[in-house]
């Protein structure tokens, strides 16, 4: 299987307490994981807009093939084994849905963040302990 690179906010709690999940189920070693606010960051590594990288995760396949919003956790839930997740994920009738979904949360994830995220965080850190 490819390995597949997340491009992630790292300013984001929620989308932290995500990438340490993934982090910590990323046994095979499929998965890389890149925050767009890193000081080495590379700007020209993500062919597309500092916008566009905001308003959804992005992944790339090593042979350079990227995936934006909802596909990204399809392909890294397959790869940490989490095939229930991936299957729900690629159900073609929920797509939209879930396509909807994950960009309202892109949008709000900052206020979502602030008042759950301390939360999420204690949990996934006290499940991976």
């Amino acid at each position: 299987m490819e390995c597949l690179t997340l491009y992630y906010d790292g300013r984001c709690p929620l989308c932290q307490a995500e990438i340490l999940f993934l982090q910590n189920r990323n046994t095979k070693g499929l998965l890389q994981f890149v925050d767009l606010h890193a000081a080495n960051f590379d700007t020209f590594e993500l062919p597309v807009t500092c916008d566009q990288a905001m308003s959804a995760i992005h992944g790339r396949f090593t042979n350079g093939t990227l995936l934006s919003g909802v596909k990204v956790f399809e392909e890294a839930y397959r790869r940490t084994n989490l095939p229930l997740m991936a299957w729900l994920l690629s159900r073609r009738w929920l797509i939209p849905i879930w396509n909807q979904c994950y960009a309202w949360f892109a949008k709000n994830r900052y206020r979502i963040s602030k008042g759950i995220s301390p939360t999420v965080l204690k949990i996934r850190k006290r499940l991976i302990s």
